[in-house]
């Protein structure tokens, strides 16, 4: 070795330096797309009248001239959430003992048997069943891509990588707001099965992409398989680090699982709620309850629903739900440039929950005061677009990339997991209860139901402010024994860590060992 050792960080290497990674990560950030397109297609399903005639009733007092069961439009929802909330719950389990590739495979599978189910029937029952088996899937999927991409991005590159969830996300909206814009003009059983089928997509392309990727390396040292954790490093790094600073990373990596090992006596649910894992733990729940504090899970789910009850036309409403799909997109492309080169997630965060909430508020005021009239209509409009931007810019951007750092890496699939089973039921319990305030044979808020997001969403941000540390450019290692330290959250952004140091007296150690080695034999 002869290059010279950086002393407080590895390089901060370029995107294209860092091509392979960014590639392998986008192949299994796919994933998500599969979340976005359910989405998309079961807030659109809702106002749809070909859907209606099969699984609604005729009402010509309704916009549309169908209603839909309030019952039915629960289920829909929610039991694909309680399926991605039972997955999740057993995520760690699956993870410790098979790894993240397999649990991906195994949700391709899943997705692909709940959509094929949900197209070939029209029996209520069967479709709750094809809804839960799609929500187990989802569940992996959601879960296992992000934590992947956690574990195997350069500690400067992470936020962007792991916020490739909302970017597949959002592109799953987009896509599957357009498909039912255009199939909503149909009167028969394709339009809503033409973008059932088109959930087809992701669990093709993922499973064949999974067998370009390599395990997370991380996983592998985790489980005492060096040499595979060592193979896979070096082919997401590429040539985008030189000899000395991949092993700069790989020892500080392996360092660092050791004494994650060492200070801990066991690995299980458990463990999650001892020590210092107890307040990680507890942030990872919160930062993941915050995506359904803010709102969104709601809007997600009934956008196009919720702006028919509110006043405007079937044709309208789809419209604008794909003009908000794409305002998402290019929300979540501003908060990964933001998060890479302007302001640290804490940030972000803070920042989100305030706009959010101002948008919430706006809509509810409104709706209160100007009832029926253009100036609600628009109102609605603009700041709902508004909001699905600054979410997917902000807190929609910020929370996976957050959730994921904050825990230890030999707990990461459990505390992870059971985060996302927490938000899952939180997005659940929101999607039971919003049809009884939006659905006009219930209490009937329409846009007011507002009022409650934006007292949410101010409650967001208190949270960020007092109790979110910064991780921003630090590496996982780093954060381990920042925690262990119990280092406040208002001075993460500052603190100096020792772990770097103590690994770059190791390779110094080792090199003037074998530097040693080779006089001898040459002499």
């Amino acid at each position: 070795m002869t290059a010279t050792l950086n002393v407080a960080h590895l390089p901060e290497t370029s995107l294209w330096a860092n091509r392979k990674c960014l590639l392998m990560c986008s192949i299994v950030a796919v994933a998500n797309m599969q979340y976005g397109l359910d989405s998309a297609c079961l807030a659109s399903l809702q106002a749809m009248p070909g859907f209606l005639r099969v699984f609604g009733y005729p009402d010509p007092n309704l916009r549309g001239g169908y209603g839909i069961d309030r019952t039915f439009q629960q289920l829909i929802g929610s039991l694909l959430t309680l399926g991605a909330f039972l997955s999740s719950i057993f995520a760690g389990a699956f993870a410790h003992f098979f790894g993240r590739k397999p649990a991906l495979w195994l949700a391709c599978l899943l997705t692909a048997a709940g959509a094929a189910i949900q197209i070939g029937t029209t029996n209520w029952g069967v479709v709750y069943l094809g809804r839960l088996i799609l929500g187990i899937g989802n569940g992996f999927l959601v879960t296992f891509s992000n934590i992947y991409c956690a574990e195997a991005a350069p500690a400067h590159l992470r936020a962007m990588l792991v916020a490739l969830f909302s970017e597949w996300v959002t592109i799953g909206s987009i896509v599957g707001a357009a498909v039912t814009n255009v199939t909503s003009k149909s009167l028969d059983k394709s339009s809503y099965q033409i973008p059932l089928g088109i959930q087809f997509i992701v669990p093709a392309i993922l499973a064949v992409g999974l067998v370009f990727v390599p395990e997370s390396p991380r996983y592998l040292v985790n489980k005492g398989q060096l040499s595979q954790g060592r193979a896979a490093l070096e082919e997401l790094r590429g040539d985008s680090l030189n000899d000395d600073n991949l092993e700069l990373e790989w020892v500080e990596m392996v360092k660092g699982i050791e004494e994650e090992k060492r200070l801990a006596s066991s690995v299980g649910p458990l463990e999650m709620f001892r020590g210092t894992n107890l307040r990680r733990t507890l942030l990872c729940f919160g930062v993941i309850a915050t995506q359904t504090g803010s709102g969104s899970w709601f809007l997600i789910s009934y956008t196009t629903y919720f702006l028919v009850v509110s006043g405007l036309g079937v044709d309208e409403a789809f419209k604008y739900s794909v003009m908000k799909s794409c305002l998402g997109f290019i929300g979540v492309n501003l908060g990964i440039y933001l998060m890479r080169h302007v302001v640290g997630r804490r940030s972000i965060m803070m920042i989100g929950s305030l706009i959010q909430g101002l948008c919430m508020l706006i809509v509810a005021i409104t709706a209160t005061t100007s009832a029926g009239t253009l100036v609600a209509r628009n109102c609605l409009i603009a700041f709902t677009s508004l909001y699905m931007f600054a979410y997917n810019a902000f807190v929609g951007a910020a929370s996976y990339p957050v959730a994921t750092e904050l825990v230890s890496t030999r707990l990461r699939s459990w505390t992870v997991g059971s985060a996302i089973s927490l938000g899952y039921f939180l997005a659940w319990l929101t999607g039971f209860c919003s049809p009884y305030f939006i659905n006009p044979e219930n209490m009937n808020w329409g846009a007011k139901y507002g009022f409650i997001w934006a007292g949410s969403n101010f409650a967001c941000g208190i949270f960020f402010f007092l109790c979110l540390p910064e991780l921003k450019g630090r590496t996982l290692e780093e954060i381990d024994e920042l925690f262990e330290r119990r280092i406040s959250a208002w001075h993460f952004k500052t603190t100096k860590t020792n772990i770097t140091e103590a690994v770059l007296k190791e390779v110094r150690n080792w090199e003037g060992g074998m530097a040693a080695v080779t006089k001898g034999t040459l002499a």
